[in-house]
Order: C-alpha cells, then sequence, then structure tokens
C-alpha cells in the first residue's frame, strides 16, 4: 500500500514539474517574439493616407432604360435629347504612401496615382496636402509625390539584399480606408515574379504573409529596425481580400527608381535583346548540365546589344554582371537595374563549355518619359458589358421579387461571369438593386479592379457570383 501511495505522489511531482517546464518555455519562447509598438509609434508619423479622384463619363443603362427614366421623371415628356446626357462622375480610390524627405516627398504605388485628376495626402496629424506627380514609373509600379511643406518626419530605408526569409517583417497603411493599420508577419520568399504585369518584368518581389489589402499599395514594409525594406504593392488573391501572399517592391529597387523620378522624372533601363524561358530538367540533362539553373535564350533579336556582343540561340545565361541568374526571371530584373550604354560582362554555358562575353546594354522601350499630366475623363459606355431594364409588374406580382433584367449581353465581366439576358438582378456589390436607377447609382461607384458580388434570380434560383471587374 505505501509502495502504491509513493508511487502516485512520484507521478503527480512528475506532472508538476513538466507543467512547470512546459510553462517557463512558452514564457520564455514568448518573450523571444518581437514587440512592435515601438517601431509604430516611431514611423506613424511618416505614414500617410493617399485618396485619388478621377473623372470619367460613365452611361450604365441603355438609350431605352434611359428614356424610360426620364419619361417617369418627367410625367407627359415624350421626347429627350439623349446626345448630350452622359453622366460625368467622380470615381474615388485609396491607397498609402509614406515620407522620404523632411521638405515632403512621398512614395507610393503608380497604380494609386495613375490618371488621377486629384490626390490628396492625409498626414497622420490630419492635416491634409494636395499632392504633385513628379514621376510614374509603371515597370517598377512606383511613383514620386511632393507636397508642398516641410520639417515632415520622414522613414529611412534599409538593404533589402540581406533580407531572409523567416525575418519579420511589418506593414503600415489604410487596408479599405482604416488609415494608419499595422499588420505584422513573415518574409515568405524573395525574387518572385508576377506575369502579366508588364511586357517587361524588370520586378524581382518579396513575397510575405502580412495581411496586405486594397488601400495598403503604397505603404512601407518595415523590418524590426525600423527601415524600408519593401513597398506593398500587390496581393494573390481570387476574392480581392488577403490570402497571405501578398507581395512587396524591394527597398533597393526602390532607391534607384525614386532617384531618377527626382533627378529627370523618367527611368532609364538597360535592355539586352533576348527571348528566353527556364531552364527545366530536360534542358539541363539534353545540354548535359549537372542541375537546371540560368536563362536558356530561344532567340536572340536582331541587331541586338545580345546579337553585337555574340551571344548565341541556345546559350544558357549563368551570370550576369556578378549577378548569378538562378531563374530565368532573374535576369530581366538585373539587367533592368542598369541604364543603357552600360558595359556588363555576361557568363553563359555553350556546347559544354563556359564562355565569358561583354555587352554594352541598350536602351529599353519603357524608357519613355511618365505623363504626370491629369488624364482627360475615360468613357465607358457600358463597363459591365450588360444593359439591365426594368422589371415588368407582372414579374414582381407573380414571382415576388424586386430587381432589374440584363435586357442585353456584350463581351465584358458579366460575359466572362456567366450571366445570361433574363437573368433577374437583386443584388450589386451588397447594395440591394430594385430599380434601373439604383443599379445605375450602385454600377457608377463599382471600383476599377477587383471582384465584386453580384446575386442573381435564374429560373426561380438564386445564384451569388463573383465578378471580375477590370479597367
Amino acid at each position: 500500500m505505501k509502495l502504491l501511495y509513493r508511487s502516485r505522489i512520484v507521478t503527480y511531482l512528475s506532472a508538476i514539474l513538466s507543467l512547470q517546464f512546459m510553462l517557463m518555455a512558452s514564457i520564455s519562447q514568448a518573450a523571444e517574439l518581437p514587440n512592435f509598438a515601438d517601431l509604430v509609434e516611431l514611423n506613424a508619423p511618416s505614414i500617410v493616407e493617399i485618396s485619388t479622384v478621377s473623372n470619367i463619363e460613365v452611361s450604365p443603362l441603355g438609350d431605352d432604360e434611359i428614356e424610360d427614366l426620364l419619361r417617369r421623371l418627367n410625367p407627359g415628356q415624350e421626347e429627350f435629347d439623349l446626345e448630350n446626357i452622359p453622366e460625368r462622375r467622380q470615381r474615388g480610390a485609396v491607397g498609402s504612401g509614406f515620407i522620404i524627405s523632411d521638405d515632403g516627398y512621398i512614395i507610393t504605388n503608380n497604380h494609386v496615382v495613375a490618371g488621377a485628376d486629384e490626390i490628396q495626402v492625409h498626414l497622420n496629424d490630419r492635416r491634409v496636402f494636395d499632392a504633385k506627380v513628379i514621376g510614374l514609373d509603371e515597370p517598377s509600379d512606383l511613383a514620386l509625390l511632393k507636397l508642398d511643406a516641410e520639417d515632415l518626419p520622414f522613414v529611412e530605408f534599409g538593404d533589402s539584399d540581406v533580407l531572409r526569409v523567416g525575418d519579420w517583417v511589418l506593414a503600415i497603411g489604410s487596408p479599405f480606408g482604416l488609415e494608419f493599420s499595422a499588420a505584422a508577419g513573415i518574409v515568405s520568399a524573395k525574387g518572385r515574379s508576377m506575369p502579366g504585369r508588364s511586357t517587361y518584368n524588370y520586378m524581382s518581389f518579396i513575397q510575405t504573409d502580412v495581411a496586405i489589402n486594397q488601400g495598403n499599395s503604397g505603404g512601407p514594409l518595415f523590418n524590426l529596425s525600423g527601415e524600408v525594406i519593401g513597398i506593398n504593392s500587390q496581393i494573390l488573391s481570387s476574392t480581392g481580400g488577403s490570402n497571405g501572399i501578398s507581395f512587396s517592391i524591394p527597398s533597393n529597387v526602390a532607391t534607384n527608381v525614386i532617384s531618377q523620378l527626382r533627378e529627370s522624372g523618367v527611368v532609364n533601363r538597360g535592355l539586352l535583346g533576348v527571348r528566353m524561358r527556364e531552364v527545366d530538367y530536360a534542358l539541363a540533362e539534353i545540354f548535359n548540365m549537372e542541375r537546371p539553373r540560368g536563362a536558356f535564350v530561344d532567340d536572340v533579336l536582331p541587331s541586338s546589344p545580345a546579337a553585337d556582343a555574340g551571344i548565341q540561340n541556345e546559350d544558357i545565361i549563368l551570370e550576369f554582371n556578378g549577378h548569378d541568374i538562378g531563374h530565368f526571371t532573374d535576369l530581366p530584373f538585373y539587367v533592368g537595374q542598369y541604364q543603357p550604354d552600360t558595359r556588363a560582362d555576361v557568363r553563359l554555358y555553350r556546347n559544354g563549355e563556359i564562355e565569358q562575353l561583354t555587352v554594352v546594354l541598350g536602351s529599353s522601350p519603357t524608357n519613355v518619359v511618365a505623363v504626370i499630366e491629369p488624364q482627360a475623363p475615360r468613357k465607358s459606355s457600358n463597363p459591365l458589358g450588360f444593359r439591365v431594364a426594368e422589371l415588368s409588374d407582372e414579374t414582381r406580382q407573380v414571382a415576388g421579387i424586386t430587381g432589374v433584367r440584363i435586357a442585353e449581353l456584350s463581351d465584358g465581366p458579366g460575359k466572362d461571369a456567366g450571366l445570361r439576358e433574363g437573368d433577374v438582378i437583386v443584388t450589386l456589390n451588397f447594395e440591394d438593386i430594385e430599380s434601373t436607377d439604383a443599379f445605375a447609382r450602385v454600377a457608377s461607384n463599382l471600383p476599377e479592379t477587383g471582384f465584386v458580388s453580384i446575386r442573381i434570380i435564374r429560373e426561380g434560383q438564386g445564384s451569388t457570383i463573383p465578378l471580375e471587374l477590370s479597367p
């Protein structure tokens, strides 16, 4: 009996000691987690919210629907002049940015301000300034703005090249217009490219799992030292919201671009002049390489810098001016970091041998002066790709629904989403649609890009469909 009692005591003591050890380990791990409060407090005054207004002319209704609406608004009148009634509306957008100098220079994304007729910058201390565009650069998605202000707080840049996968990072911005919001995460990968962004892909993104949403664009990505090591630019999402995959422009790219924009308003990039693709296992085996790496030259463009330097079809470029080319997407990124007429060394693999060539870079077609004047209003007579009409009184009474029906369907977002003529729209972007004028009001205030929800009734069955908008 005494032996059993002692055994139980030993078991209880062991359990208590184990719990104490686990508790101490948890406390130790928690102590190692970063506290971002000081970083936010120090840098928040340098973060700005950017609001833009673009003037556009929109007529989401057909002539018949407009005429019907005018008759109801003007009883007794039968004829109307439809030639001179395009609706001119203002479309607003919100983004983020940050101050880089005490005299008011600000960085944001190109897509935040491109085409805007009005740009206002909201400071952390609630002051609001009109901003002037100094330069835009679409390939890097960067823009440089200027405020008429002095003695402003500003951030410092860090070295994005020393960033490691797994490092903690912090973003501050205005997601969905919620100004000066902070979100933390880690670096998920480096050297990411996003196909389709541009004909000339000169970007190598930092991928993070930071919760980036609409409105965060143009805001800074900080390391734990409070230095900006990235500019938040893109997200990868099927819903338009954060899925934990976001992309930031490396600070070392940004400093190069911004320096040129500040000096001349334009960014000049070098050009090599090759068409290329990835070296996969099959190509590596065919060309007797130890492992897949580099950029496979599919075609050397005639009279290009590459042709003049002696680069040939089926060469595999392994190194460009001291930069290793692990994947073919690395090559245009590094080429774009150099000015035209730069002499650069190219190390390549040809017929089982390593060769060294020297190329004099040409000028990229992206080297054009940025348009910094406000753009003329964009006309979009039918941005959704369909026209709507009122439901008949009989349909409303018999079916017991309110909404509008799709009267005409053409190419566009609606057709791409699978809508059909005769579908009854009951909500758009989560707003009830009870009439054609309600549809016009909601449609004219939709964002230019991204996904919105549209709920329809088809053959008595309700369905919610994501509608992808495009500029």
